[in-house]
């Protein structure tokens, strides 16, 4: 049994999910004449009550786009430290739209409203940089998987306002902040510009994510992903994909959740396990006393696999194909281990 919890982009299409993928109608999106990618759009609109929506291959190329749509060369975002904008996307945010970001110091990746305030560039003060931008991320990866309180966004919501600020949220595991919370997507759509969810972590789709506004910034959208390369052809199959991931696998993510708390109760007992950050979803971070390369080896010898984050840390996450009878397997592992913290070489 190999047990995989490096990511929950890990995942493979499930059977009935392949069906609805070959049963797709398609025709060429860059035309926009996919008519499966045009009902996916037309859905997640919806969804979250705006205008229009814009498949993308990834939650990194929407992002990316949305920080285009949002600024000009030379201006800025504020962004908290832990952003997957700026940690995870391959320094684009410069390369792609000549903007500098403004980074705070929140709380498990989330910033608040009078952290936003006070990090505002005068707009009169022609030495720094123009804020233009609001980025924020629900759930945050580098976090642990923690939920905005959404009486804060809404605090950061006029913020933006009173200052004509975008404010974009990465959402790429949004879907498991909503079924935490029980917020829902039309409050999210009412206070964000813009925001892009990903098809293909928590809902296990084989790739996509979705970029979701209002007519009037999401106008030049196409134009911004043609420019980055994202014009797709026959891509109905995978925007199938999708349709079936909201359909069947949204509710489902509270089982991932279930499976995260239990790992992380049982992490608590360990005797080399230092700390374990509060979990809110699917995602574990904890920290050991001893090498964290040499925990990393000796359950990879186990078959049992994940990643380091660096600083220390080191990260679980559940995931669909993280089967029932996996977790009760993975559960007796860690129960049983023992670690050896000093691993000697022969020479």
């Amino acid at each position: 049994m190999i047990i995989d919890l490096r990511s929950d982009t890990v995942t493979k299409p499930t059977a009935t999910m392949l069906e609805a993928m070959m049963s797709a109608s398609v025709g060429d999106d860059v035309y926009k004449e996919d008519p499966t990618v045009n009902q996916l759009e037309e859905q997640v609109a919806q969804m979250f009550g705006k205008d229009q929506a814009l498949f993308f291959p990834s939650g990194s190329m929407a992002n990316q786009a949305a920080i285009k749509l949002h600024t000009q060369p030379g201006e800025q975002l504020i962004a908290d430290k832990f952003a997957h904008v700026y940690n995870y996307e391959g320094g684009g945010v410069s390369f792609n739209s000549g903007v500098s970001c403004r980074l705070l110091d929140g709380h498990r990746g989330m910033i608040t409203a009078t952290q936003v305030e006070a990090a505002i560039n005068p707009p009169d003060f022609y030495h720094s940089p123009l804020t233009r931008l609001v980025c924020l991320e629900n759930t945050t990866n580098k976090g642990g998987g923690a939920c905005y309180d959404f009486n804060e966004i809404k605090r950061i919501k006029k913020v933006c306002t009173r200052h004509n600020l975008g404010f974009h949220l990465d959402g790429a595991r949004l879907w498991n902040a909503l079924v935490t919370t029980q917020e829902s997507a039309l409050q999210y759509g009412e206070v964000f510009d813009t925001i892009s969810v990903c098809l293909s972590k928590g809902l296990g789709a084989p790739l996509g994510s979705v970029l979701i506004g209002d007519h009037k910034i999401m106008q030049n959208a196409i134009r911004v992903r043609k420019i980055l390369g994202g014009g797709m052809r026959q891509v109905g199959y995978m925007a199938a994909a999708g349709l079936y991931a909201l359909e069947h696998h949204i509710h489902r993510l509270v089982e991932d959740h279930k499976k995260a708390k239990e790992i992380g109760e049982v992490l608590k007992k360990l005797s080399f396990v230092k700390n374990v950050a509060p979990i809110d979803t699917n995602i574990i971070i904890f920290t050991i006393d001893g090498s964290e390369e040499n925990f990393i080896s000796q359950m990879a010898a186990k078959n049992i696999h994940f990643y380091g984050m660096g600083q220390g840390k080191l990260r679980f996450v559940t995931h669909l194909d993280y089967t029932q009878k996996m977790h009760e397997h993975f559960l007796e592992v860690l129960t049983s281990f023992t670690f050896k913290k000093r691993v000697f070489k022969k020479y």
